[in-house]
């Protein structure tokens, strides 16, 4: 069950999270950069060369890793082995059922659930720029169903009218934005500042997804700071050492985040991290370039460009 605690978390700025998890703790995330330091500017030095003073000033000057286009459509194509045992990722904005992980419906590009409030941060959002929406009717069931495996308010007609809305452009741009915002920017940041290169940021991607962005041992954030107890970041090591550090943290946060997916009562096959993500990174696809070959749930899957 993906953590109740993304209610508080979900699209919050990395910089806040960190703050949230790490305040006063000498182990924890400090910024890399004081927003309020300023930095002097040597005798002819460009704008361009001028040191970042924040972690989005930061991030935005590394390289675009998982944000890459052709990297992002991979993501997704091997998420969806996962959440719906196909590579057609762009087929699923209309999907939507319960899958009995207690988490009520599952649907659209990312599987956003009634059960963990993304649902009704996205239909929400969506209704006020879209007031007549197909989908606006049901939130005040949705509010009620918040945190439950409940479907009441929402049977029998919900599942028709997400599948109604999501034929419109406009309501799939709205699940493409929400997935971004929730889940994918977060995790791909973070991911960045802890020095990981692009395979890293799509573990953290998956892993947000599958788990959700919960503080507790069971949520993402709780698997990355377990990791970061027993190894450490690439962004804690220096010089020829990186590489290395790089491949043990991804195994001992794999570790955990296989550990936590191993012991949920429901859906806890652990195939996207022993024959999908394990196999990437045992190859040494730190760029998390095509060809890829995996299996999910005994099916072989390959992704040739």
């Amino acid at each position: 069950m993906k953590p109740l605690t993304r209610v508080v978390l979900i699209g919050a700025p990395v910089a806040i999270v960190a703050t949230v998890l790490f305040s006063g703790n000498p182990g924890g995330d400090d910024q890399i950069y004081d927003e309020n330091t300023e930095t002097g500017e040597a005798p002819g030095e460009s704008d361009d060369d001028r040191k970042p003073k924040t972690d989005a000033e930061l991030i935005a000057k590394l390289p675009p890793g998982l944000a890459d286009p052709a990297a992002k459509i991979r993501a997704a194509q091997v998420i969806s082995t996962a959440e719906n045992s196909t590579l057609n990722w762009r087929g699923q904005y209309t999907s939507i059922r319960d899958v009995g992980d207690g988490n009520g419906y599952t649907a659209g590009v990312i599987g956003f659930t009634s059960g963990t409030h993304d649902m009704l941060q996205l239909i929400q959002d969506y209704t006020k720029t879209h007031p007549d929406n197909s989908l606006a009717r049901y939130i005040p069931a949705l509010e009620k169903v918040d945190g439950t495996a409940s479907h009441e308010g929402l049977d029998p007609g919900f599942t028709q009218a997400w599948k109604h809305a999501a034929k419109e452009p406009d309501f799939r741009k709205a699940q493409d934005d929400a997935r971004d915002k929730y889940y994918f920017k977060p995790a791909v940041d973070l991911a960045k500042m802890d020095g990981l290169g692009t395979l890293g940021q799509f573990i953290y991607y998956d892993a947000m997804v599958l788990h959700g962005p919960g503080l507790d041992k069971r949520g993402f954030y709780g698997i990355r700071e377990t990791a970061r107890k027993k190894v450490k970041a690439p962004s804690e090591v220096e010089g020829k050492a990186k590489a290395k550090a790089e491949q043990d943290y991804l195994n001992a946060f794999l570790d955990e985040t296989r550990e936590v997916l191993r012991t949920k009562k429901t859906l806890n096959d652990t195939s996207r991290i022993d024959t999908a993500q394990r196999v990437f990174l045992k190859k040494g696809n730190m760029n998390f370039k095509a060809p890829l070959e995996w299996k999910m749930y005994g099916e072989d899957f390959r992704i040739n460009r």
